[in-house]
């Protein structure tokens, strides 16, 4: 009966996850891999290009090709739980409004982190570009040049999706070419979309990363991995010698994300950002970054894996950053968050998700 609790426990945790999140699987991420994400990794498929279609000759045949699918080995980086304490009942007696309201809360929480990391990754690992003010006037032909490049780095046209910050939302629904999702049938609605511009699915992305206008891309270019490393369940706490009369609500959820193609996602800045290249420190597991910044920022601060990124106008509290000197001790996988400061507070931001090849073996 305990295991059956889990089960349907994890089940609406992640029915509400499903739910709440913004960055969707099949919409922004894809769950392509092999493996049991548990174990502390899985291995994914990733290609460049497609596979090769010639001229079949009826007397001679045709030659077989070798594929060029590769497998790339994702580590399952992250690791969140929830361990919430229910005073005052033992497992068996907690009501079921109060068990529902805590699950509802937990899915929530963990699709509230799972959205802040899963755009760490697009940000760190996409193409970054540039543009001028993005208003009703401009957005159209904004969106109009990142289709174009998306379609000449050979993007599939049908489900690229563009994250957009509310005010490039603003200009959007302002803008003649919008058509609203109440016009595109229940697929799109179902995205999260809010509607259709220049071939892009549009989704309201509520985020604060300085000058970042938007976020284009497609979901078979960036892969999502989440497992329940232990499932869902109320615990008594009476025999803990602490706890008297309560419970807890305890679950714990492991997952990662990856980007497959940087080609497959544009982080469009308005009107830039702080442009990072990163190279292998002079020490063991370290790497050093080389800025470009144009936003008038003085100071440079950087932090990795940010649970929260910088809000443009908001002080920030990392680590001091000097281009191409500042030893970063890292690993591979991790994003770095960079942010440009004036007067102490936060007027650009660039990220980069490093690779074995940026740090001192």
């Amino acid at each position: 009966m305990a295991h059956e609790s889990q089960e349907r426990y994890s089940e609406l945790v992640l029915a509400k996850l499903r739910s709440e999140l913004v960055l969707k699987d099949g919409v922004v991420f894809n769950n392509d891999y092999d493996g049991d994400p548990a174990a502390g990794a899985v291995k994914i498929p990733t290609r460049d290009d497609e596979v090769a279609a010639s001229d079949y000759d009826r007397a001679a045949g045709l030659a077989p090709t070798t594929g060029n699918t590769a497998y790339t080995t994702l580590p399952i980086n992250r690791d969140k739980a929830v361990n919430e304490i229910i005073d005052g009942y033992d497992a068996a007696s907690v009501p079921d409004a109060l068990i529902a309201e805590r699950l509802d809360s937990a899915g929530y929480s963990l699709g509230r982190a799972m959205d802040i990391d899963g755009a760490s990754e697009l940000l760190g690992a996409g193409t970054v570009t540039g543009a001028g003010t993005v208003d009703k006037d401009t957005v159209y032909s904004v969106l109009v040049d990142q289709r174009t490049r998306m379609s000449k780095d050979n993007i599939p046209a049908a489900g690229r999706y563009a994250l957009c910050t509310p005010d490039v939302i603003a200009a959007v629904v302002r803008s003649p070419e919008f058509t609203q999702a109440s016009s595109l049938g229940d697929e799109v609605k179902q995205s999260g979309a809010i509607g259709r511009i220049a071939g892009f699915n549009v989704i309201e992305f509520n985020d604060d990363t300085p000058n970042l206008a938007m976020i284009c891309g497609h979901p078979r270019f960036a892969t999502r991995v989440n497992a329940w490393q232990a499932p869902v369940r109320l615990q008594s706490l009476d025999g803990s010698g602490k706890y008297i009369g309560a419970s807890a609500v305890q679950g714990r959820m492991v997952y990662a994300h990856k980007v497959l193609r940087q080609k497959g996602v544009r982080c469009v800045y308005a009107p830039g950002s702080v442009s990072i290249v990163a190279a292998p420190g002079s020490t063991s597991g370290a790497t050093v970054l080389t800025l470009s910044d144009a936003s008038g920022a003085t100071a440079w601060k950087y932090t990795r894996n940010p649970a929260a990124r910088a809000v443009f106008g908001e002080s920030y509290t990392g680590t001091a950053l000097t281009s191409g000197t500042t030893q970063i001790s890292a690993a591979a996988g991790d994003v770095l968050e960079v942010a440009g400061l004036k007067d102490g507070k936060v007027i650009s931001a660039g990220y980069l998700t490093l690779a074995a090849s940026n740090l001192k073996a």
